[in-house]
């Protein structure tokens, strides 16, 4: 983690912080020392729990690593190196990342020799390193989630260990925490704006200005780790309204005013430092994507999230949340902190589009914050209840645990047998491959229009074209519009890749597949049968062609149709087994073994 990060995890926790007694040693009787002691060693214990039970489950995954991660890796490669953000030195800058926070840490991490340098205890560090940074989010999140629980329940190791032990059993959070992707900092930036304000609420210090700023400057960080985090620019000045009252409207008018400058000028300044570097107001990721207007039937996305966990597990949940604000306490008022941010968090999931990642990527905060809300009310509402009460509750909780774990048994097991593109995969299916082929055509010149970029942009020599439109801002307009025949033309005509490879049914999405151009300009150097066996078909139904002009004689494309089907094949043969599996200590352009 950052120093810039860990300061403000430290000020989150420190901000309005409930002190344990700390009197002179001599005037304590040894029985309350020992209680003190044991109390914070149970802290400690329950937050370094969670956190294993967390690591655990990641390892199941093996050196599984998103290949769209490593398009941030190859960003922070460049940036580390002094070629500044591009995708490849020598390339124009283009923002083909939404992560900025997460790709600082990358980069800090290879300035240091952590990430993109070898091998720390025989893994390789491009893997090592993010899923490490990934777990040290969590033991953030975990020690956010105690000093949120002081204050709303007298058993706040329980309701830690409770919440670390259901993140840990949900594979959608699991997963995309240990991918290589930015989701562990922004939910570690997510639930600090959650405890910053719950312990606010709890203290009546919600409207000081160090609380509006700290929130602010969190919220900004949320927004700079994914586009749609900021939304929790509104988190404040929300429940802010929720405590309004007559003889405070300025103060909390001022507050709200802090707050919301205290985002506007780390983002503001991203935002000025994004149109003066790629002369566009929003990532080149976006412009691909083309986020559409949400509809109507967008707010039925969160019956999705139910589904995955269960209904039993999520009736469970609402019931102590609805039990524990029928009570007349304090507490109803302190869980506007959570229940806030976890609405904005919802909001984000609705209005996003689908996902093609699968395993709900988007809604990492939602199960973060979801966990500690039922961590706390489950301890509340057990405080409370009487045996009866609690021998119902209790087999509730088997209940829906058991079919809970069932399911989320079922999609660890489907992810673990065909993750979703692996990084490694790319890399020796795709880059190391036409690596080889440009040794053999033996030009240094050469380009290849591709699909998967992250591998690419870690391994290969060639210059890159990305189809896809994340790392190209030229394709990223013909996408964001869908103007796919654009699209062709200008790749036929202007970019003219020495290769081209489409994985899955790229080549009929782009329409190359009916556009004569393809056949006339390119030959066709192999193409993978297509329902490859034991394996997903995206993976697998891989073509490579190469331009006419680049390979004008007989020999040298009967060289490559060789060679590519010699070293393809096995490739996607050992696909089916060994998708989780790294590919070398170190990943540099010109590689082919």
């Amino acid at each position: 983690m950052s120093t810039k990060a860990s300061q403000l995890v430290s000020v989150a926790l420190s901000q309005d912080r409930v002190v344990e007694p700390n009197p002179d040693e001599e005037s304590v009787p040894p029985a309350r020392r020992n209680r003190v002691l044991a109390g914070r060693l149970g802290a400690v214990a329950a937050i370094a729990a969670g956190t294993a039970l967390i690591a655990a489950h990641g390892m199941i995954y093996g050196h599984w690593m998103m290949d769209d991660a490593a398009i941030t890796f190859g960003y922070a490669r460049n940036v580390a190196e002094g070629h500044g953000p591009v995708l490849q030195p020598g390339l124009e800058p283009v923002e083909g990342f939404s992560n900025p926070t997460w790709l600082v840490l990358l980069a800090l991490g290879s300035l240091v020799g952590l990430f993109d340098h070898g091998t720390i205890f025989g893994v390789p560090d491009y893997i090592l390193f993010p899923k490490a940074l990934a777990i040290a989010c969590c033991a953030g999140i975990l020690t956010l989630f105690y000093a949120t629980a002081k204050v709303l329940t007298k058993r706040p190791r329980i309701a830690t260990l409770l919440a670390g032990a259901a993140l840990a059993a949900m594979p959608s959070f699991v997963i995309w925490i240990v991918s290589g992707l930015e989701n562990p900092v922004y939910a570690l930036f997510v639930t600090a704006v959650a405890a910053v304000l719950t312990r606010a609420i709890a203290a009546d210090r919600l409207l000081n200005w160090r609380t509006a700023t700290l929130v602010g400057v969190l919220a900004a960080g949320a927004a700079l780790s994914r586009p749609d985090g900021a939304v929790y620019a509104g988190a404040f000045g929300i429940v802010a309204l929720l405590f309004l009252r007559r003889d405070r409207i300025k103060q909390t008018f001022v507050a709200g005013a802090i707050s919301v400058g205290a985002f506007a000028v780390p983002f503001g300044a991203y935002l000025v430092y994004r149109w003066f570097t790629f002369h566009r107001l929003v990532p080149n990721t976006a412009v691909a994507k083309d986020q559409p207007l949400p509809v109507l039937a967008d707010l039925g996305k969160p019956s999705l999230l139910v589904d995955y966990v269960g209904w039993a597990s999520a009736l469970l949940v609402v019931g102590l949340v609805a039990a524990t604000l029928a009570r007349r306490t304090p507490t109803r008022a302190h869980l506007a902190g959570l229940l806030v941010p976890l609405g904005l968090a919802v909001l984000a999931f609705c209005v996003l589009q689908a996902d093609w990642m699968g395993e709900f990527r988007f809604a990492t905060p939602i199960w973060t914050l979801g966990a500690l809300i039922g961590g706390v009310t489950l301890t509340i509402v057990w405080d409370v209840a009487r045996v009866r009460a609690r021998v119902l509750l209790a087999v509730g909780l088997v209940i829906a645990g058991a079919i809970s774990f069932v399911q989320f048994d079922i999609s660890a097991r489907d992810w673990r047998m065909a993750a979703k593109t692996p990084l490694c995969v790319v890399v020796e299916r795709d880059a190391r491959t036409m690596n080889g082929m440009a040794d053999i055509v033996g030009r240094d010149d050469l380009s290849a229009g591709v699909i998967d970029l992250g591998g690419q942009s870690m391994a290969s020599k060639l210059r890159l074209i990305d189809l896809a439109g994340l790392g190209d801002a030229k394709m990223a307009e013909f996408l964001g519009r869908s103007d796919v025949a654009g699209l062709r033309d200008y790749t036929f005509n202007e970019a003219k890749p020495s290769f081209i490879t489409f994985i899955g049914t790229w080549d009929l999405s782009l329409g190359f597949n009916i556009d004569p151009r393809f056949e006339q300009d390119y030959h066709l150097i192999y193409h993978a049968p297509g329902g490859w066996p034991g394996i997903q078909t995206s993976y697998n139904l891989v073509g490579y062609w190469v331009r006419k002009d680049v390979v004008t004689d007989e020999a040298t494309l009967t060289r490559l149709r060789e060679y590519t089907r010699a070293r393809v094949e096995p490739i996607l043969e050992l696909n089916k087994t060994a998708n989780r599996r790294p590919c070398g200590p170190v990943l540099r352009p010109g590689q082919t073994e």
